[in-house]
């Protein structure tokens, strides 16, 4: 007799401050990574699939990103400019002068 199966794995890669394409806020928004391992006698062998996503803090929703641009998001994140937001251009305060 042969057990056999799947495991879903989530990983967080990242937390940015994003702004939301369902609700409008910057909010902070998590990168995750879930994998699918193919598993034999409960040992995970091997990835059958890796699927990226952006999570909004604010409102739950959640948007799939590709391999890229989940690589983009977690470079800017660590030494890219701060808070720039993806998607849409975040809206600042108006300064009178």
């Amino acid at each position: 007799m042969i057990i056999f199966g799947t495991k879903g794995y989530l990983y967080q890669l990242a937390i940015l401050t994003l702004v939301c394409g369902r609700c409008g806020n910057p909010a902070a928004h998590t990168l995750r990574k879930r994998v699918t391992k193919f598993t034999l006698f409960f040992v995970p062998l091997f990835p059958v699939s890796t699927k990226y996503a952006t999570q909004c803090t604010f409102c739950g929703a959640e948007q799939k990103v590709t391999r890229e641009q989940a690589e983009q998001l977690q470079a800017q994140e660590a030494g890219g400019p701060g808070g720039q937001p993806y998607g849409q251009p975040q809206r600042q305060p108006y300064q009178g002068g």
